[in-house]
């Protein structure tokens, strides 16, 4: 059934997120009432004026999404970006935007939807406060090591690969490399290569002419392309098609590449972080994982361990996810009881840090008149129906090289979190041993 334009209008009108759309001159010919909400202006006042004048957005006058999205021939989705209100105030956004076309099939305009996130960028503001670097949380040697060379690398334009189990926080480590790179300011472009099939996913990367296949009714950008001068992200690298690795193989070592159905050779200045969380090795042994890519793409590699294997990072990810939740939920929960906190730590933790993360939400959500987690409010996978651990290693031990953090955590565990017994062992009062937890942010625990 065919939607008339005042039905449309009052569509627009009525859902949350702003929404205007623009002429072919980039003229705002719509503007409904959430937009007016975020921005401060009035329809009226912003009708017939040029998007980028009332906005005053840096994004205008870059990387204009409208024309990101024609350029692309693909909606732009979750977009982050300041805007100026009426009041010019700065207001951080986050934004799809996609190019309207005529009967004749002809780019005539182009529509923006967009929500305030100032809340958002308020809590990833107090979160990265707490957190040591770049907005992860890390005191194991293991994490100490791999923020080091973050740091040490950020002058390089070298090939990264990061690798480790689902879960671990890869993307993270990633978004940290290319925060401190010095791309930084630079186009910073992601793609996952497990979800495309393999003329997708050459479409993705490389772009192609109207022609090249059956659906290519025009000629596309790829992601090299649009991430020239910057960063291109190649998560799940190890699951491309051995063909497309040859490809990736050639614009890595010659910087070069050609869109679909094209024999023009087009450069590109790109840096390469890619990802992945399969068994690198078997991969290289099975053949499904070209070894001279592998060779290219790891210059530097990172080697992100699991949850398991750095348990020292336990307490301070549960003290980080209860902030988080907190200020999420509006509800202050910020200690969780000695039991609860004993079947966290001897968990084997398959998911990683995301399962922990997971964990927690549950119990927080379950959790009601109490600032405290309690055992009983942590998922069934965690305890079997007689309260034992389900998924239990034998014996979990923090590191000995861990410096006194890692000494307190394992007389801690050793102590069922009797904080008596542990002064005692150490010889000193219960007061001196508060101090000690709370110079490591372990008191509130």
């Amino acid at each position: 059934m065919e939607i008339d334009d005042k039905l449309k209008d009052h569509i627009l009108e009525s859902i949350g997120e702003g929404v205007f759309t623009v002429d072919k001159n980039f003229r705002i010919n719509f503007f409904n009432k959430a937009a007016e909400k975020i921005t401060g202006y009035k329809r009226e006042e912003v009708l017939g004026k040029f998007c980028k004048r009332v906005f005053r957005s840096k994004l205008c006058f870059t990387d204009c999404p409208i024309a990101l999205a024609l350029k692309s021939a693909k909606t732009i989705y979750d977009f982050e970006s300041h805007i100026l209100t009426k009041e010019s105030v700065p207001k951080p956004i986050k934004l799809n935007s996609a190019v309207l076309y005529n009967e004749k099939n002809e780019p005539n305009g182009g529509i923006i939807t967009f929500r305030d996130i100032s809340e958002l960028a308020t809590l990833k503001k107090n979160l990265r406060k707490e957190t040591q670097f770049c907005g992860m949380v890390g005191h194991s040697k293991q994490m100490r090591e791999i923020f080091e060379l973050i740091d040490e690398i950020s002058e390089s334009d070298a090939p990264v690969l990061v690798y480790g189990e689902s879960g671990t926080g890869k993307e993270m480590i990633v978004n940290a490399i290319q925060a401190k790179s010095n791309r930084k300011d630079k186009p910073f472009i992601k793609i996952n290569c497990s979800v495309f099939p393999e003329n997708l996913l050459a479409s993705e990367l490389f772009g192609h002419v109207k022609g090249a296949f059956t659906d290519a009714i025009k000629d596309r950008v790829g992601r090299f392309e649009l991430a020239n001068t910057g960063t291109i992200f190649l998560d799940e690298v190890a699951e491309m098609p051995l063909q497309m690795q040859l490809q990736l193989l050639r614009v890595l070592q010659e910087g070069s590449f050609e869109r679909i159905g094209e024999s023009i050779t087009r450069k590109v200045d790109v840096r390469v972080i890619a990802a992945t969380n399969i068994d690198i090795h078997q991969a290289l042994k099975n053949g499904t994982f070209r070894e001279d890519l592998f060779y290219r793409l790891s210059v530097i590699p990172i080697e992100v361990p699991p949850l398991r294997e750095r348990m020292d990072d336990l307490i301070p990810l549960v003290k980080h996810f209860l902030n988080k939740f907190s200020l999420m939920y509006k509800k202050e929960i910020n200690e969780i009881e000695d039991a609860a906190l004993d079947l966290l730590l001897q968990y084997d933790w398959p998911g990683n840090i995301r399962e922990l993360e997971n964990v927690l939400e549950y119990a927080f959500v379950r959790t009601n008149n109490t600032n405290i987690i309690s055992a009983s409010k942590l998922p069934s996978v965690l305890t079997s129906k007689n309260g034992t651990v389900f998924g239990l290693r034998e014996k979990h031990s923090f590191t000995e090289s861990g410096g006194e953090e890692a000494k307190l955590l394992a007389l801690l565990e050793k102590h069922k979190w009797n904080r008596t017994a542990v002064a005692k062992e150490l010889g000193i009062g219960r007061t001196t041993l508060w101090r000690k937890l709370k110079k490591l942010n372990l008191h509130t625990i």
